[in-house]
Formats: C-alpha cells, structure tokens, sequence
C-alpha cells in the first residue's frame, strides 16, 4: 500500500465470494475505514472474511455531505476504502461526488480492478463488444423509458443496460415497440451465482421465452441490446433535417442534389424520401 493517506475503489464480488482479489482484501485490512454504500451488508462480507476494519456509510443520499469529512480523515493521514454493495464502485453505484472532491482536494485516489456485472456479461453474450456503450439503468416510467430508447435506437454500439426483475419484461416491450421485435438481446442473470443464466434471442423472442417461467425474471440483471445496423440506403436523423430544410427554400431534385452532396447518399433516392414526405 501506498505511504501517503489514499483513497482506494475496492471492487467486491457481485455473487461468489471466492472473485475477490489478493489485493482487494489487503487493502481492506490495512486501510484505517472503510467506506460503504450499506455498512450492513459489506459486513457480512468483511466477517467472512475475518476482516475487523472500522466501517461507515456513504451513499446517494449522503455522498456530497460525507465527502469533507473523508477529506479530513485523509488530510489527517487516515487511508480509505471505498466499496458498493456489490461490484465496482461508481459503475451505476455511489462514488462519483466523493472521488471528484477528493482529487480536487489532491489527495491521491487509487483503483483496484475487479469484478463489475456490465464487462462480466459482455464477455459471454456473444454480441459485438470491440465497441460498446454502458448505459446503467433505463427510466423506471414508461415514457421516459420509450423517450430514452427513441434516441439509442440507431446507436451501433452494443448497449448494456442494468434492469431490475420488476421492470425486464415491460423493458423489452419498450424495445420491441422502439427498435423492433427483431433486434438481438442477451439476458444475463445473477451472475456468479448458483442459478446463472445467459440466454441470447430476438427480442420478441426473449420476452416470450420470459414469459413462459417467472424464475427467468429474477435475480440481478444485465440486459444487452445489439447495435443498430445501418441499411445501406438508410437516411440518418442530420441527412433528413438538411434535405428537409433544403426543399423548403429550394426545387425538391435541386435539395436532394446538395444534400447527396453533403451526405455522400445517392440523389434519386433522396429525392425519393422528399417524394413520399410531400416535400
């Protein structure tokens, strides 16, 4: 461990224990305190494994407050731990605020690597992940879930969403009414634990194979949700505006001409679109 007061980001199992690593549990041992997003639940997993060090709570709705008081404790030459619940730290769980004030207050902040739900389902769902987005948890209401949605349905990277049993299945109806029942998705379930379950379908498919056993709609969830392959005629959202714009000030063929030339896009078929729009 480093000699100057350090503030860690200790990742922690998210289901079998046996995934912490060497150095996680050195950390825990020797730091002065341990940060917890819940000081009840970290416990079990500290008595486990025989670890006595003094804990205290910081979440969502203590973080910015608690944040000075940890500084204090650095400024005083006490090193920290950070844990979440489960998994890495600041990935969908407490931790921004904190870490932001204690660089800024330049105290050093030091990352172990560890477990995390999002890159342990990636590695298994068999979709693209040479690029990917991480887009935590969708909206709990269902407009902002379809809102949200709308402006991801032509994102080409694969998509990883965090989603609870409550809300999966009306989460991929909302999928299937925005990108189509056809679009691929992997289901990744209580993952390192006893009943893992990863199953890839279409998404029409998926939410009728959920549908068949309330079991297959429990457990912590990762949902992921292949990225939108463009057609090689498909018009993007800044094409359609330009083209739009253009045919209100000039001929359609003259605005579909200037937009080919813009886009790369063939003419005729732009001229095609403005055609079937009214344009």
């Amino acid at each position: 461990m480093e000699s100057t007061a350090t503030l860690y980001i200790v990742p922690t199992p998210i289901g079998n224990l046996a995934d912490i690593t060497q150095r996680a549990l050195t950390v825990l041992e020797q730091v002065d305190l341990i940060a917890c997003e819940d000081t009840r639940h970290s416990g079990k997993l500290l008595s486990h494994f025989g670890i006595g060090t003094k804990t205290v709570a910081i979440h969502d709705h203590n973080e910015r407050q608690r944040a000075q008081w940890v500084i204090g404790r650095l400024e005083q030459g006490q090193s920290i731990a950070l844990v979440s619940d489960a998994g890495t730290p600041l990935i969908s769980d407490p931790g921004y605020h904190l870490v932001t004030q204690v660089r800024e207050a330049g105290h050093p902040v030091v990352p172990l690597p560890g477990p995390c739900a999002a890159t342990t389902a990636l590695c298994a769902a068999g979709l693209p992940s040479d690029r990917f987005s991480f887009e935590g948890f969708l909206p709990a209401k269902g407009k902002g879930r379809l809102d949200r949605l709308g402006v991801l349905a032509r994102e080409p990277r694969t998509m990883i969403f965090y989603e609870s049993p409550r809300r999966v299945l009306d989460t991929i109806a909302d999928i299937i009414e925005v990108m189509g029942p056809d679009r691929p998705l992997v289901l990744a379930r209580e993952l390192t634990k006893t009943f893992e379950t990863i199953e890839g379908r279409p998404a029409a498919d998926l939410l009728a194979w959920l549908k068949e056993d309330d079991n297959r709609t429990r457990g912590e969830m990762v949902l992921m949700v292949h990225g939108h392959k463009a057609q090689e005629d498909e018009l993007d959202g800044q094409t359609v505006k330009t083209l739009k714009l253009l045919a209100k000030e000039l001929p359609l063929k003259r605005a579909a001409a200037l937009t080919a030339e813009i886009f790369g896009h063939k003419k005729n078929a732009l001229y095609k679109y403005g055609l079937e729009q009214g344009w």
